[in-house]
């Protein structure tokens, strides 16, 4: 019982397809990746609408306030309301701006977020788009935004949109070294690049109870932390939103969108948070496995999104949390923090897999993690730098 259930959305595309079996044979994979793509943009869409809301909503209780409460029961409806507006709200270009580049920047954007999305695997058997060098495809696709920011800034013809998108631009790749450098001790210990083969690497328990995902490493925590962290960036999200100022109306490369054009690009953020944190939950996190073996009846899609949940809670927990940092904190933390740490992650996983990937291993690993976090705190001691401020008043 629980295996069909698991299997539902599998057995109802092969029924589909089966309805077409008297077709062209070449007609079956086309209308087969149809069906993965409308699938894939309908869950997505859907979240993207609830997790609008409800950001608001936890943000609201966080800060003792309220959220949406207006359109709909409980505000439910506040996203069909925001989408009517952006349909509906004029599309203002500038007289003197690069109108095909400025048009198509919010498109490639949102294009490079979904293509990401197509080679998670969302539960047994169901990665959209199964494909052997998967996480080499979704950094690949995902550089791309860095052009799409770059054609909004220059294609608004706006000093502001360019700065903002030269800052937004220096941030990402800064903050891409990590992500992917975080990434390779995964690869290294799976020995392929495909997410379900990593996915199927960290499958089993200790006693039913511990599973074996990388998280329950020492380089794997720590790797988990970093490549967290390089999501935000990479997602703009705050505390490292430094593109955009609100109070300063201005919104980085996005300063001369509005209408849908601009509900494209906050869209495209958001799918691109989906993206991270679900590639976050395939490497780390153990993919759709269930966190103790007496819970494998539930279906395996059940286990991913409530994963991918909880991550998305921590981003809004996150922004209701810290203030924005500079853009000269942000990068010195990239170059001289994050990446050095990166690197030694591979070295730790390398310790951890060469000792038996057992306890002497889980030390040593702990070990070589623990000595460069506490040299690279001495060397970038910034406690001068952070110090209580004295403020002296004119009499």
């Amino acid at each position: 019982m629980s295996d069909s259930l698991d299997q539902i959305f599998i057995s109802a595309k092969h029924w589909i397809l089966s309805l077409l079996s008297g077709l062209p044979d070449w007609v079956a994979p086309i209308i087969s990746s149809l069906i993965n793509i409308g699938a894939l943009l309908g869950v997505f869409l859907t979240l993207f609408a609830a997790i609008s809301v409800l950001e608001r909503k936890i943000l609201g209780r966080m800060q003792n306030r309220y959220g949406p409460n207006r359109v709909g029961p409980f505000g439910l409806f506040q996203p069909v309301a925001d989408g009517i507006k952006m349909l509906i709200k004029e599309d203002v270009v500038p007289a003197r701006a690069d109108k095909v580049v400025h048009f198509l920047a919010p498109i490639l954007v949102a294009a490079a977020a979904i293509l990401a999305l197509g080679v998670i695997p969302y539960g047994r058997n169901m990665t959209p788009f199964a494909i052997d060098g998967g996480i080499l495809f979704f950094f690949a696709v995902g550089s791309t935004t860095e052009l799409a920011v770059f054609m909004a800034g220059w294609g608004s013809n706006n000093k502001f949109s360019m700065l903002g998108a030269m800052r937004a631009i220096a941030q990402m790749v800064s903050y891409e070294l990590p992500l992917i450098l975080t990434t390779l001790p995964v690869v290294m210990m799976v020995g392929a690049l495909s997410p379900d083969a990593i996915v199927a690497a960290q499958d089993g328990y200790s006693m039913g109870v511990l599973p074996h995902w990388f998280v329950t490493t020492p380089w794997g925590a720590a790797a988990f932390v970093l490549f967290f962290v390089s999501g935000l960036v990479e997602s703009n999200r705050t505390p490292f939103d430094v593109p955009e100022g609100e109070s300063e109306i201005v919104a980085g490369h996005m300063t001369e969108y509005s209408g849908f054009k601009y509900a494209t690009f906050f869209m495209a953020e958001y799918f691109g948070m989906f993206a991270i944190s679900g590639l976050a939950v395939t490497l780390f996190l153990g993919g759709w496995h269930s966190p103790i073996a007496a819970l494998n009846f539930i279906p395996s899609y059940f286990w991913f999104f409530l994963k991918l949940s909880a991550l998305l809670f921590v981003y809004i927990w996150v922004r209701g949390t810290l203030p924005r940092t500079r853009v000269d904190q942000i990068m010195n933390f990239a170059w001289k923090f994050m990446i050095p740490m990166a690197f030694t992650l591979i070295v730790a996983a390398a310790v951890w897999h060469y000792e038996g990937r057992g306890l002497a291993g889980w030390l040593w690993s702990l070990a070589v993690i623990a000595l460069v976090y506490l040299a690279l705190s001495r060397l970038l001691d910034t406690r001068r730098k952070f110090a209580t401020r004295t403020y002296r008043f004119a009499e």
